[in-house]
Order: structure tokens, then C-alpha cells, then sequence
């Protein structure tokens, strides 16, 4: 239980819209009585896969990230659209458009929210098994390099700052903490 107050909502201004978030501003009021104003980005939401391998690999790619100017190695994943919000089928089509992939299993195993302060985000992270190869579907600004690598390699990349994307930092963790937890002759 949540030792703070609820703040009120007093009108909602959405004032940019995309396929993928509205920029929006609210009027709230505080317990104390004070008015004030919060900008922020109403996303539907996002959906990160971890995929494993038979072998007890993890799939990733490695593909180019605009705002940063730069390469980052990522588990597969996507954003939903609005007002679509099913995270399970939009982790489905994420793997199978970013790397050609699709998951007999695909099982939640965390959710977290990216930027609260921000955003009302949601990004739900999915273990995919069973995988079996598909014709990759990636869209236009998407050019996927594959990579399996061992779970241990995926801690020492991140470790030494080779893997920074933090969508992909916290799936792991989730990943680990899910792995942690079976019996010791289930673990992968």
C-alpha cells in the first residue's frame, strides 16, 4: 500500500499524436489544494523477447540506433500502436519481423516502466522458446544483424558497456531472475 496521496486530474490536453505516443498535458491537484501543470508522452506500450536458443543461446540483434549515432545489440522488440494494446501478439511480430523468428512459448516474464517520469510507458518482457526460423519482416529503417550469444557473454558485454540499450539491460535481469528461480536441472 502506497503511503502517498493520489494526485487529481483535472483535464487532459493531448496537443501531438503519432502511430506511436501522444504528447499530452494535464491539469492536476495536489492533496494540498495546489494546481499545477505535467507534460508528458502517452505511449501505448512496448514489448521486448528474449529469445533461447535449444542450445541455451540468446538471439539478439544488433542493428543502427538514429538518436544515438551509433550500433546497439538488443533483444528483439517494438512499441505497439496506438490504440492497439496487446503486448503478447505485438512480441509475436516483433520476433518475427526483427529476427525472423517464431516462438511455440512465449511467456511473460517481467514488466517494467522505461521512463516514469515521462511516460506512462509499459514495456512487458516475453522468454521466447520453441523458436523456429521464419522469414524475417523488418520495416524499412530496419537492417538486423543476428547474433547467439551465451548468456555469460551477454553479462560481460553488458558489464563492459558493449550492450547499453537499458530496455535490453533490465530483459535480461528479468531473464536471469526467471532462470534463477527453476529447479536447478530446468535451468538454461
Amino acid at each position: 500500500m502506497s503511503p502517498h496521496k493520489k494526485w487529481e486530474r483535472l483535464s487532459t490536453a493531448p496537443f501531438f499524436d503519432c502511430p506511436f505516443y501522444t504528447f499530452s498535458h494535464d491539469r492536476y491537484r495536489l492533496p494540498d489544494g495546489s494546481v499545477g501543470d505535467y507534460y508528458y508522452l502517452d505511449i501505448a506500450g512496448a514489448s521486448m523477447v528474449v529469445p533461447l536458443t535449444d542450445e541455451g543461446k540468446l538471439v539478439m540483434v544488433r542493428q543502427y540506433r538514429y538518436l544515438m549515432q551509433r550500433s546497439s545489440v538488443e533483444f528483439p522488440a517494438g512499441g505497439m500502436r496506438l490504440p492497439d494494446r496487446d503486448p503478447v501478439a505485438n512480441a509475436h511480430k516483433e520476433l518475427r519481423e526483427e529476427a525472423g523468428l517464431e516462438a511455440d512459448i512465449m511467456e511473460e516474464i517481467g514488466a517494467f516502466a522505461p521512463y516514469n517520469g515521462a511516460s506512462n510507458e509499459t514495456c512487458h518482457v516475453y522468454l521466447a522458446r520453441g523458436l523456429r526460423r521464419v522469414r524475417p519482416e523488418p520495416d524499412p529503417t530496419e537492417e538486423m544483424e543476428l547474433l547467439q550469444l551465451r548468456p555469460d557473454d551477454v553479462a560481460r558485454l553488458i558489464g563492459r558497456g558493449e550492450i547499453w540499450d537499458g530496455q535490453t539491460i533490465t530483459s535480461f535481469y528479468y531473464f536471469r531472475m526467471f532462470r534463477d528461480r527453476l529447479p536447478e536441472a530446468e535451468r538454461f
